[in-house]
């Protein structure tokens, strides 16, 4: 009789698509939730301009910016899908509208044109990206989350620093 209750039990948890790694973690609250989902898209976006720019930059410096970015995004979204899988929050397969938009107007650039150009947008996205880490910091509700956004502060801020010292020259 027992194996009888369990099979539905476990039946109806499967057709409901519940898992222990799909159902949101009670700690996880919206911003939590928002915080993943940008920062993945965030990192998505980040690794297809990097590797457009590797190749494309006139500088050699924007070309290893390039080339840091997309290393450094890498692993900071390996991180990002490991804990959103821990806490149950489903992740996007690409970039947002917004980054899909920038990444259309960085595709049709070249050279110089393309040095300038990523160099400031790159620079006003990581000083948003260190905003988003505060905020997720004092509003977030789940210590994992939380924790990333500490982990990945110093990474952001040394990107800032790099882009900020190539503008600069």
């Amino acid at each position: 009789m027992r194996r009888i209750i369990v099979l539905p039990a476990a039946l109806a948890i499967a057709l409901a698509g519940g898992t222990a790694g799909l159902a949101a973690a009670p700690d996880v609250n919206d911003q939590d939730r928002s915080f993943l989902v940008a920062v993945h898209e965030g990192n998505l976006a980040e690794i297809q301009s990097g590797r457009h720019v590797e190749t494309q930059a006139a500088g050699k410096a924007v070309r290893d910016a390039g080339t840091t970015l997309v290393d450094d995004h890498t692993k900071l979204d390996e991180h990002v899908r490991r804990v959103a899988d821990e806490v149950g929050v489903r992740l996007p397969g690409e970039p947002g509208d917004t980054q899909r938009a920038d990444l259309r107007r960085f595709s049709a650039m070249r050279g110089t044109q393309l040095d300038t150009a990523w160099v400031a947008a790159e620079i006003t996205e990581h000083k948003e990206d260190l905003a988003a880490i505060a905020k997720e910091q004092t509003d977030g509700s789940s210590d994992k989350v939380m924790q990333l956004a500490r982990d990945a502060e110093p990474v952001v801020e040394s990107h800032l620093k790099l882009l900020e010292h190539i503008r600069t020259g």
